[in-house]
């Protein structure tokens, strides 16, 4: 077996694992310092609009051996609008004005046709106007808001309503870091990047189910048990799941990857930037949540239930007997160490156990094993 694959395995059993919910107002620190970074990104510099949603016309030439710059000042001259030129693989021209009028974009037609030396007619042009792309971003926003109250509601009758409200925030935070990013590179937002919002949605919503899931069966009858927490459980499923969260988000990238890094940047595929970009962000921000934020999120709602805080007490007092009578608090390797992941409120300074301990050796660790 690999090595990666003999981790996941040790992951599954429980005997490793590091603990993500006791240290999570660390992550939440870094996922607030990132969207806020995200949002002042939006305040300031705005969303780059297409045409798609703001209106304009799009110009297509023949192949040509005229520069992106230079039709870009001839199309800017004709029209008095800004634009962008862009060359596609080795030939043709695309250049975006938004904002022209019917006449505007004939004499841009025109210029752009005598600038490249070739009849008017050679010159593609297709015109947006804005109430169609008012309709297209009304739309839009209209299947994001019923993708989201759909998610809430299975998640709310498949698990429970912690689970639901701890997904739909971190749904709310992949996409608030993806338009942000956006923002700041000033990227074109066009219906591909709606695409692939919604896409990254699907991926994240996919790995928080699947470690809900698991924390779902293994909480089953939890307060009947003095040996864990909510807390502890809820890392333990996370560990479980650990690597193949990693191993489906990492496949996922590489051809993401491509897309962007190759077929947007080295090609000059204008379409394939608006989607792998929204993709790639998405993802990578959608693994991150699914593990830092969602399930430590649950535990944190879970652990203000009355029955989990009387859990909590009844563990931290059986922990405490054992140690007054010598015990060394050891597992038997099938679940966390005696730390309470939970307690770090109280505890914080004390630390809590970041891998799992070891199973217990001798006669004394499993008489200690039988008895819990």
């Amino acid at each position: 077996m690999s090595k990666l694959g003999n981790l996941g395995a040790r992951l599954y059993r429980g005997e490793v694992g590091y603990d993500f919910v006791a240290k999570r107002k660390i992550w939440y620190g870094i996922s607030i310092l990132i969207t806020i970074t995200a949002i002042v990104g939006l305040a300031v510099r705005g969303l780059n609009m297409g045409i798609e949603f703001s209106g304009g016309a799009v110009f297509t030439t023949p192949s040509t051996k005229v520069s992106a710059e230079s039709a870009r000042l001839t199309a800017e001259e004709a029209s008095g609008h800004t634009a962008i030129a862009q060359k596609l693989g080795n030939g043709p021209l695309r250049i975006q004005v938004s904002d022209v009028t019917t006449e505007q974009s004939r004499a841009t037609q025109e210029a752009l046709a005598k600038k490249l030396g070739v009849s008017t007619d050679k010159v593609n042009t297709d015109i947006v106007g804005p109430s169609w792309g008012d309709q297209i971003a009304n739309k839009a926003w209209t299947g994001l808001a019923v993708f989201m109250i759909l998610v809430v509601i299975y998640l709310a009758i498949a698990f429970e309503w912690r689970m639901a409200l701890a997904a739909l925030i971190a749904l709310i935070h992949d996409l608030t870091i993806t338009v942000g990013i956006y923002a700041l590179v000033g990227f074109e937002v066009t219906p591909g990047t709606v695409i692939g919002l919604l896409t990254i949605l699907g991926y994240s919503l996919y790995d928080t189910v699947v470690v809900f899931d698991g924390l779902k069966e293994s909480s089953k009858d939890i307060t009947k048990q003095t040996r864990f927490t909510y807390s502890e459980i809820a890392n333990r499923s996370l560990n479980g799941t650990l690597v193949r969260s990693i191993n489906t988000t990492v496949v996922a990238l590489l051809p993401v990857a491509g897309l962007l890094f190759i077929g947007g940047g080295f090609l000059g595929a204008g379409m394939l930037n608006d989607i792998s970009l929204a993709l790639f962000v998405g993802l990578a921000a959608g693994a991150y949540s699914s593990i830092f934020i969602a399930t430590p999120l649950v535990a944190d709602l879970k652990e203000r239930d009355p029955q989990m805080k009387a859990l909590t007490k009844r563990v931290r007092a059986k922990r405490a007997a054992a140690a007054a009578k010598g015990e060394t608090g050891e597992t038997d390797g099938s679940g966390p160490s005696d730390a309470v992941p939970g307690a770090e409120d109280e505890d914080e300074d004390a630390g809590t156990a970041g891998v799992v301990a070891p199973r217990a050796r001798g006669s004394r660790g499993r008489a200690q094993g039988k008895r819990r």
